[in-house]
């Protein structure tokens, strides 16, 4: 490291803090299609890769609150510094940068990382989101908080709770009798009465609650008497060491049906008719502090008589309760909404029981009789955040043996047995951890971390296997010292810029697909409103639905014609105020070629052409979206200009010559330590397919043409260049093998995207 770098020793490895370098001010064509000739895929796609496998521990800013599909903030950090930076970026990167004067925008902010990214290095940022909870969300990751005064806002509202609802989380420990262990979780699973017998069915999809993963042993909850039994063979579990009945791994239910054990009738379920489902607690997991340093495992038990009359004493205390927070909205019909309605639920209101309803109107009352209006918002948010963990959605992982919140996959899935965590949260013996997921103590934790991240960011690298923490003193996060922010609840369609006044776009823009957001968000905006909806005219409106969302919706009948027209409106408006040359540069990812089509549109429509489709992973392997499937992790980089020029040799136009631009991008994918898949080669194979597409139609290109029309000629021109399965049929089903064979894959980028001689003007 150069001698502006000092190291100082933490718990993590060496952090070294690099002092800021100041990069030349050069206008957008004085670099023109530096991003095309900078970004080192194989460098960026090992830090994205790293960072999407722990998000937070490389951008803690993302748990200010939860946002559906956020990108890596290492790819837009790139993408900033490939077209503005003064150095290669595998030297630059950890190094502090100062871009003032520049403007950046992003019309789909969503959770914010392109605007982020951007302000972080010094530029003014503009960004728009349809949805009042995207919007609602930036702005809190970027405005100024003081920490203090939030820290003690925090204190007081955990201090108040535990003296309200504590004790109803608190569990006798079966190893030394001490009535006060911290319930950890409370397993529940569904219940209703048996049409032939009358008799209380508990349809338990499978009796196994925790895995000897992180547990010594596996845990069943026994059919017969509902005590718990730890066995050393899952598949044969032997007899409950209670009653002696055998254990068994299935459960009755399965594809909404259950028999009954005891009468044999056939019961279906759900029952919407006759309400929210009913649900029974049958197991607890529990901390206890005494035994814990002594204690193999976890501790699990059944609900005891005590546990069961302090849930009583909540039930109690909520009917008796008025509340004042608690939202009363009906849950309207939807493409997601309608899971719930099939499970009898009709209001946001009851997907949460008694005990978890006391303790987040407590909550509530807390966070709006604080005065510091900033502190207020930031409390507000920290209990929009909680409500993911907090209700009756909520899953166990048997593995893991932690609570999996409400949008761990992005639906409303309705199990069979759920997981209510401990409200208040357990805190550990290390100072700012938790023992346990979805408490308050959590949530504030997380928060914290997020912000005085903004304060003091910092890059995570590896050197010999070791993890090395970069502080990139100089560069900072949010408003003031000159920098502009502007942030929009409101569609981009709209957009008032000048015409020439922005030097950048960059943004991930929504994909057409059956992703509800709105309708998923309204679950926590309905909460948020009633918090903030007096310092915000954002939250008026009662749903974060709109009309002009950019989604598929078949409740809503919005197809390919309405997502095409709004992105190209979009679309044309940053291009109109983008400078002369200057990126539009934006992430896209599907497994359908014809979800592109819109894209291709939306560019032409635009007057930009794409000069660029780079592969940067994007996406969690591991994700309960991806795993086993054969869905890709990569996003293509769609970079744009309205004026620029393009390496002859990409303009290809036969499969066999789009097959090697695939390898090629696929190679430098492996250098960065990715295994590639066949849903990967298709991904990147759409890009490049658009990307000619796009150059063949921009000449004589009929922007007044109705969207079914523009739709078919881009279909027609992606079918010339012999589509997607004249690629697939060239590639070998191992795709590695196609990367070792061909010798192309060597000349990974940036070396195909060099300067040189053999370019094309436009």
């Amino acid at each position: 490291m150069d001698a502006q770098t000092r190291e100082t020793e933490t718990a993590s490895g060496v952090v070294p803090t690099l002092s800021p370098t100041r990069s030349p001010q050069t206008s957008p064509l004085q670099v023109a299609a530096s991003i095309e000739y900078r970004f080192d895929v194989p460098f960026v796609a090992e830090m994205a890769l790293r960072e999407k496998q722990v998000q937070q521990n490389y951008r803690p800013i993302i748990a200010v609150h939860k946002w559906f599909a956020r990108r890596p903030g290492t790819l837009f950090r790139a993408l900033v510094l490939a077209e503005f930076g003064d150095r290669p970026l595998s030297e630059g990167f950890c190094l502090a940068n100062e871009l003032t004067g520049l403007h950046v925008a992003d019309p789909f902010m969503g959770g914010g990382t392109p605007l982020l990214e951007a302000n972080r290095v010094g530029c003014n940022v503009t960004g728009w989101d349809i949805n009042p909870m995207a919007y609602w969300i930036v702005r809190q990751e970027i405005q100024q908080l003081d920490l203090d005064a939030y820290r003690q806002g925090a204190a007081r509202v955990d201090r108040r709770l535990r003296e309200k609802v504590g004790h109803l989380y608190q569990t006798r420990c079966e190893v030394c009798g001490d009535p006060q262990a911290d319930v950890k979780y409370f397993l529940w699973v569904k219940m209703q009465p048996c049409v032939g017998c009358g008799e209380e069915l508990r349809l338990f999809p499978g009796h196994l609650i925790a895995k000897d993963r992180r547990h010594p042993h596996n845990v069943f909850v026994c059919a017969s008497c509902g005590g718990l039994t730890e066995t050393e063979d899952r598949q044969s579990p032997g007899g409950c060491c209670h009653c002696g009945q055998p254990l068994t791994l299935n459960g009755p239910a399965r594809r909404s049906r259950c028999q009954c054990p005891r009468c044999g009738a056939d019961n279906h379920y759900p029952t919407p008719a006759t309400g929210p489902p009913v649900h029974r607690m049958v197991a607890i997991e529990y901390q206890c502090s005494h035994c814990k340093p002594t204690h193999r495992g976890r501790f699990f038990k059944r609900p005891d008589g005590d546990d069961l009359t302090r849930y009583a004493e909540a039930e109690a205390a909520w009917a008796s309760n008025t509340p004042r927070f608690v939202p009363d909205d009906s849950i309207p019909p939807g493409d997601e909404t309608d899971r719930l309605h099939r499970w009898g639920y009709r209001h946001y209101r009851e997907m949460f029981n008694p005990r978890q309803l006391l303790g987040l109107e407590s909550i509530c009352r807390h966070v709006a009789a604080t005065e510091h209006a900033a502190v207020r918002g930031a409390l507000a948010t920290n209990l929009s955040d909680l409500l993911r963990y907090q209700n009756m959605l909520c899953r166990y992982d048997t593995m893991a043996l932690k609570s999996l919140d409400i949008f761990s996959v992005h639906g409303f899935p309705v199990g069979l047995v759920q997981c209510e965590s401990n409200l208040l949260g357990i805190s550990a013996a290390r100072a700012g951890s938790n023992v346990g997921s979805g408490g308050w103590s959590n949530i504030v934790n997380k928060f914290l971390r997020a912000k005085e991240y903004c304060a003091h960011p910092f890059e995570v690298t590896h050197h010999d296997r070791r993890k090395v923490v970069v502080s990139v003193s100089g560069e900072w996060i949010g408003e003031g010292a000159g920098r502009r922010v502007d942030l929009h609840c409101g569609s981009a369609t709209e957009a008032e810029l000048p015409p020439a006044s922005l030097d950048a776009v960059f943004t991930d823009p929504p994909y057409f697909a059956n992703v509800q957001y709105a309708e998923l968000m309204d679950f926590c905006y309905v909460w948020l409103r009633r918090l903030v909806a007096r310092d915000d005219p954002a939250f008026a409106a009662a749903s974060t639905r709109h009309a002009e969302e950019l989604t598929g919706n078949v409740t809503l009948a919005r197809g390919f014609g309405h997502f095409t027209d709004g992105l190209a409106a979009v679309f044309r408006r940053m291009a109109i105020a983008l400078k002369p040359g200057a990126p539009f540069a934006f992430t896209y990812h599907h497994n359908a070629i014809d979800a592109y089509f819109p894209v291709a549109v939306a560019m032409l429509d635009s007057g930009l052409t794409c000069t660029a489709s780079l592969p940067c992973p994007a996406e969690m392997g591991g994700s309960i979206h991806i795993n086993g499937t054969t869905s890709s992790i990569v996003d293509t980089v769609f970079v744009c200009r309205t004026t620029g020029r393009i390496k002859r040799h990409l303009l290809v136009e036969t499969p066999a010559e789009i097959t090697k631009l695939v390898v090629g991008d696929l190679g430098d994918l492996e250098i960065a330590g990715m295994r590639v898949t066949r849903g990967d080669a298709r991904c990147i194979t759409f890009g490049h397919l658009i990307r000619l597409a796009v150059w063949r139609l921009r000449d004589d290109w009929d922007g007044a043409l109705p969207a079914g029309a523009k739709l078919g000629r881009v279909e027609e021109a992606v079918a010339a260049l012999g589509g997607a399965e004249g690629v697939d049929t060239l590639l070998p089903s191992d795709v590695t093998q196609a990367v070792q064979r061909m010798t192309f894959a060597q000349e990974s980028s940036p070396s195909r995207y060099r300067e040189g001689d053999d370019e094309v003007s436009f």
